[in-house]
């Protein structure tokens, strides 16, 4: 089985990818672009902490609550998938109505329904280092990477993993080489590639990852920091909830809920990080205990905020090497203007 790019697959993750694959084309298929009356909204999120605020809306029921304070009795829909292209595809689909996922794929989406479907972000979920770890002892930078390694990624080329390891790229080689280490990518979920870092004997030896996947691949010494987005761009929002004009012109109320049930839970995560670590392990059943979450979300570094933060500088790169065509002349070009997530960036 091959990638396309003449480099084999390990057989599990082709059996992996292939079975996302038919799923998404599915659920697409199935799933008709329509629309719905107000009081109903459906969800997309995806793995690790950078979504808690998300697992503390649902565990308290935010949504519902300030629903019922505009009249309405919303019905919340809550589904889990992987990698910007599946929430991007289910978005357009019409199978959910507020997508979760990285800066790079909202830019993307946002540049190809420009003038059409206009889809823009709705929020930050908040500002988070994302860390490319390695267990191989030769790769110390991103041009140490060779034809025999593997990075794993949510997708390939459209994950905001993706567009920072281009970014990184483009200042390492020049914008013209900006997807030079494109080649050396493949999609799989943060759960399995750092469970396949973690355990070594794979292609895989590196993994563009979020927390507190990149904390626990860390835990193996053989593993290593390669490249940190805070030292690349500084603190930033790297995943954000985005939606179509549509859904939030023909659902003003139930969009309002969302936004506040997400500053409330924006508020609570930030000022209890106790309480929220122990809402994410309710919720998503993860495998962590309270003390090492803690200890990756209880720092400065870790802000939870429904205000977008130092997104720009990616959507300007973008243009720049021809990723997306429009240019964006500031943040509010791809976001909703919304007085509930303040003056972003």
């Amino acid at each position: 089985m091959s990638s396309g790019k003449g480099f084999p697959f390990i057989p599990r993750f082709g059996r992996l990818l292939g079975g996302i694959g038919l799923g998404l084309l599915a659920g697409s298929l199935a799933v008709p672009a329509s629309a719905h009356a107000e009081g109903q909204i459906r969800i997309a999120e995806q793995f690790g902490i950078v979504y808690l605020l998300l697992n503390v809306v649902r565990d308290q029921q935010l949504i519902e609550k300030h629903g019922k304070a505009e009249g309405l009795d919303i019905k919340v829909d809550w589904q889990q998938l992987s990698g910007g292209s599946a929430v991007n595809d289910a978005l357009l689909s019409g199978a959910i109505d507020i997508a979760g996922a990285g800066i790079g794929p909202l830019l993307t989406v946002w540049d190809r329904t420009h003038g059409r479907q206009n889809v823009k972000g709705v929020a930050s979920l908040g500002n988070f280092p994302y860390y490319l770890v390695s267990n191989n002892p030769k790769v110390k930078t991103i041009a140490d990477f060779t034809e025999k390694d593997r990075i794993a990624v949510p997708a390939v080329g459209v994950s905001v993993q993706s567009r920072f390891l281009q970014y990184a790229a483009a200042k390492q080689w020049g914008d013209d080489q900006y997807n030079r280490l494109d080649k050396y990518t493949l999609a799989l979920p943060h759960p399995d590639a750092t469970a396949a870092l973690k355990s070594g004997g794979t292609e895989l030896t590196g993994h563009f990852s979020n927390p507190p996947f990149q904390n626990q691949a860390l835990e193996n010494p053989n593993v290593h920091v390669v490249l940190d987005t805070y030292e690349l761009l500084g603190p930033n929002s790297p995943t954000v909830l985005y939606a179509t004009e549509k859904f939030r012109n023909d659902n003003p109320k139930t969009y309002k809920a969302f936004v506040a049930a997400l500053a409330e839970a924006a508020a609570f995560a930030q000022n209890d990080k106790g309480a929220a670590a122990d809402t994410y392990i309710r919720v998503t059943g993860a495998k962590i205990s309270r003390e090492e979450l803690l200890k990756i979300i209880d720092n400065e570094q870790y802000q939870f905020t429904v205000t977008p933060t130092n997104t720009y500088p990616l959507a300007d790169f973008l243009q720049r090497v021809g990723a997306i065509k429009n240019k964006p002349a500031t943040w509010q070009d791809y976001f909703f203007e919304d007085a509930a997530i303040g003056q972003g960036s």
